[in-house]
C-alpha cells in the first residue's frame, strides 16, 4: 500500500475559481500526483462527474486512489492512467473520456518526488542521479556522463538560464573521464568548483538551476508541454477551460505565446489588405494578468 504523503497543491484555490468546475462535469489533472488539485475538483462534480488523472509515477497514482477513498469519493469517479500527459488525445481516444469542461497542467514537480531518495531530485539529499518521473528514459547521470560539453552547457543555459553553464560545462567533462559523475553531491561538488564564491552564499542555492536545466532535459518538458497545449485545446468541449501552472520563465512564455496565438485571428502580417491565412481563434484568455499564489501561499 501507498504511504500519503503530505502534499499541499500549489495555487489549489486559484484554480479551483478559474476552472469553475460544476455539479456532473468531467475534468482532465494532466499531472495528478498527490491528488491535490483532483480531490478538491471531484468534490464540486459530485455526484456524477469524473477526472481523468494522468502520471508517470505509479507510485503517485496509487497514492492519489487511497486519498480519493480517504476523502470519502468513489474510486470509480477517478479515471487514473500510468502515461506522459504528452500523449493526452489518444489516452483520451483510449478511455472513452468525453464532454470535457476543464484540464489542469500543473508543470511543477511534488513534494513527494523532491523527498525521493532514489530519484535524485534534491541537491540537498545524496542520491542516485535518476530525476525520471517514470522508468523509461535516459537518466539525469546519462546525460550528465554522456553528452557533449556544448550540449550540457546548452542544457544548462536554456532551461536553467544559468550563468556559469560554460564553466560548469567544462568541469564536468573533466572530471566525468576519471570518475563517471553518478550522485546528486557529486554533481554539486563539481557546480561548487567552478561557480564564484560570492554567487554560493546567496538566498538560492548556487545548485538549483543546473539541477531545474538537468530535470527539464531528463524528463523532456519543454517538448511535452508544447504538444500537449494544441491537444488539450483540441479536446475540450465548447466552453471548457484550460489552466496551465508554470514556475520559470521559459515554461511561462510557451504557454503565453500558445495563448496568444490561438486566442487571436487573422495572424497575417498588418500591412496586408486581406487575410491570406485563414487563422481563427480557438482560445479566449480569462485573465489577462498572470495569477499569482496569495499572500498565505506565498
Amino acid at each position: 500500500m501507498a504511504e500519503v504523503a503530505k502534499h499541499i497543491p500549489v495555487l489549489l484555490n486559484e484554480v479551483i475559481k478559474f476552472l469553475d468546475p460544476k455539479p456532473n462535469q468531467n475534468f482532465i489533472d494532466c499531472t495528478l500526483g498527490a491528488g491535490g488539485h483532483t480531490i478538491e475538483i471531484l468534490k464540486r462534480i459530485a455526484p456524477n462527474g469524473k477526472v481523468l488523472g494522468i502520471d508517470m509515477d505509479m507510485r503517485a497514482i496509487l497514492v492519489a486512489k487511497q486519498k480519493v477513498l480517504k476523502a470519502g469519493i468513489p474510486d470509480s469517479r477517478l479515471v487514473a492512467v500510468r502515461d506522459n500527459y504528452k500523449n493526452l488525445k489518444e489516452i483520451v481516444l483510449q478511455n472513452n473520456f468525453k464532454n470535457i469542461s476543464g484540464i489542469l497542467v500543473d508543470l511543477g514537480f511534488s513534494s513527494m518526488e523532491i523527498e525521493d531518495p532514489k530519484k535524485g531530485f534534491s541537491f540537498k539529499i545524496d542520491a542516485p542521479l535518476d530525476m525520471r518521473y517514470g522508468e523509461e528514459g535516459m537518466t539525469a547521470a546519462e546525460i550528465i556522463n554522456h553528452s557533449r560539453e556544448k550540449e550540457l552547457e546548452r542544457i544548462f543555459q536554456e532551461y536553467g538560464e544559468e550563468k556559469f553553464s560554460g564553466r560548469i560545462a567544462k568541469k564536468i567533462c573533466e572530471i566525468r573521464k576519471d570518475n563517471p559523475i553518478d550522485t546528486t553531491f557529486k554533481l554539486v561538488n563539481a557546480i561548487a568548483e567552478v561557480v564564484p564564491k560570492k554567487f554560493q552564499f546567496g538566498r538560492v542555492h548556487f545548485a538549483t538551476k543546473v539541477f531545474q536545466a538537468l530535470r527539464i532535459a531528463t524528463n523532456n518538458e519543454i517538448e511535452n508541454l508544447k504538444e500537449v497545449l494544441p491537444e488539450a485545446a483540441e479536446i475540450l468541449s465548447p466552453g471548457g477551460r484550460l489552466a496551465i501552472i508554470s514556475f520559470h520563465s521559459l515554461e511561462d512564455r510557451i504557454v503565453k505565446q500558445y495563448f496568444k496565438k490561438e486566442s487571436s485571428g487573422c495572424l497575417c502580417p498588418k500591412d496586408f489588405p486581406t487575410c491570406q491565412c485563414g487563422h481563427k481563434a480557438i482560445l479566449k484568455i480569462l485573465n489577462k494578468k498572470p495569477i499569482v499564489p496569495s499572500e498565505e501561499e506565498a
